[in-house]
């Protein structure tokens, strides 16, 4: 199916008021969006969130009011320049083996093909994560018949380093991460206690079909200052849910969500597996429950892709999409963007 193009003549002009929260450039003024991410492909911004919709369905912690059904996908020459919506790339309805609930997608490029990974409950109920394949950066999508083998909760991200692909994902609370252990559903809906190390993100390499994990996932362990594990407790700073990964004067900075703090924390490590070590806050709350994001060069600046939910009045299931500058000092260290929710 043929996507209709509409385009937004949005200007977002590439000053420092991008990271006050008080002069927000929303990229998607016509529909609500979220859990954006970027990337660049043949020089131009592409940008894959997930499309929030007016279900019905009440507002609980498992986030059963987030029923997303398809997707969109936005592109733009640079960040300054209009902004292209391609209309749906796909639909819940086209996904064999998922019931509802499309969540934060993600997309990555290989050998002329590109793959856009997302999460999605099945017919019991179980997020899995689904891959869909395309010949353009914009869909439209088609997706695999199943899931990916041993594939479960939510929010993948793929990053690329020197030729291999690492599928991040994982996501506590609705995002079914806590009813996992060693890779294996357990039946029990259980957090670790406070003063245990936290849940993690999970990685694992993809095969080289793009569709499979060439191993079996492992945990993205996140250290404090002193070398041990981030507690359960700490939910200041422990990974909650969308992480992602760039790469950085030959340093990986893993981002993620805390969830019920609502900062968007960073940690760095010396390879893609991690471990990390916990550094500081790239994003303070935004308007707003939930805080989801990415991080993209393009043009030679750093840039933060987020949302909030200040369009619709802090309607948390309804947001919106926007971007903002992102600096590291001389020391990679990343200044800490003001995401606007009064603290």
């Amino acid at each position: 199916m043929k996507s209709l193009l509409r385009s937004f003549g949005v200007c977002l002009l590439f000053v420092a008021a991008w990271a006050n929260a008080e002069s927000p450039r929303y990229l998607t003024p016509g529909i609500y969006t979220a859990d954006p991410s970027a990337h660049v492909f043949d020089g131009r911004l592409y940008v894959y969130p997930s499309h929030d919709i007016e279900s019905g369905i009440p507002q609980d912690d498992l986030g059963s009011h987030f029923n997303m059904q398809d997707y969109h996908v936005f592109s733009m020459d640079s960040v300054d320049g209009e902004v292209t919506d391609h209309g749906v790339a796909l639909s819940v309805e086209d996904v064999p083996w998922a019931k509802r609930q499309m969540w934060a997608p993600d997309c990555a490029h290989k050998d002329g093909k590109y793959y856009l990974y997302f999460p999605a409950k099945d017919y019991d109920d179980v997020f899995q994560i689904g891959v869909a394949v395309s010949d353009k950066p914009e869909g439209p999508f088609k997706a695999e018949a199943e899931a990916i083998p041993g594939s479960y909760s939510i929010d993948p991200s793929v990053f690329e380093d020197e030729g291999k692909y690492y599928l991040y994902f994982g996501g506590i609370w609705g995002g079914q991460l806590q009813q996992y252990r060693d890779n294996q559903r357990t039946g029990a809906d259980q957090e670790p206690a406070s003063d245990e190390p936290a849940l993690c993100p999970k990685v694992a390499l993809l095969d080289s079909s793009m569709r499979s994990m060439a191993e079996e996932p492992r945990d993205v362990l996140i250290l404090d200052e002193k070398g041990d594990p981030l507690l359960a407790g700490d939910n200041a700073r422990r990974f909650f849910e969308a992480a992602w990964v760039h790469k950085h004067q030959g340093r990986y900075y893993l981002s993620y969500s805390t969830g019920d703090t609502h900062n968007i924390c960073y940690a760095t490590a010396d390879s893609p597996y991690g471990p990390f070590t916990y550094q500081g806050v790239v994003l303070t709350p935004v308007v707003g429950w939930t805080n989801h994001h990415s991080i993209v060069k393009h043009d030679g600046r750093w840039l933060l892709f987020h949302h909030d939910s200040q369009p619709s009045g802090g309607q948390t299931h309804l947001r919106s999409i926007k971007v903002a500058e992102l600096q590291h000092d001389e020391e990679g260290r990343i200044e800490t963007v003001q995401g606007g929710e009064k603290q």
